[in-house]
């Protein structure tokens, strides 16, 4: 996408962008792109998560110049770390449901749907 009052002139989107114009081109009505990660994280970005973000993807551009590949980057903490990617992925991890972080969900309104058990 091409930005004329922008210090960059190319600003690159996700697939998204490049939908909602199409769209927007072809039936004149305004299409807007939602971003996953901001409603993950419950609206727009705070300033942790951009410095997070910025963190993350300079440890990502570290660990594969020091050509180490199988990795991923982390925040163990306050820390940022690389653990391998197949001891990563190994467990699948739950959240309990009746744990502290589920019920604070639910004490504000968010809804889980129905709890299927195995």
């Amino acid at each position: 996408m091409v930005v004329s009052d922008s210090h960059d002139p190319i600003r690159l989107g996700g697939i998204g962008d490049c939908l909602a114009n199409e769209i927007t081109e072809k039936t004149n009505l305004e299409a807007r792109v939602t971003v996953l990660g901001h409603i993950q994280r419950g609206g727009t970005p705070s300033a942790f998560d951009r410095i997070l973000a910025t963190r993350l993807g300079a440890a990502a551009v570290d660990v594969l110049a020091s050509g180490t590949f199988g990795r991923m980057v982390c925040l163990h903490s306050t820390r940022i770390e690389s653990v391998v990617l197949d001891d990563a992925v190994k467990q699948l991890k739950k959240v309990p449901p009746d744990g502290d972080v589920v019920r604070a969900a639910r004490s504000i309104g968010i809804s889980f749907g129905t709890i299927i058990e195995n």
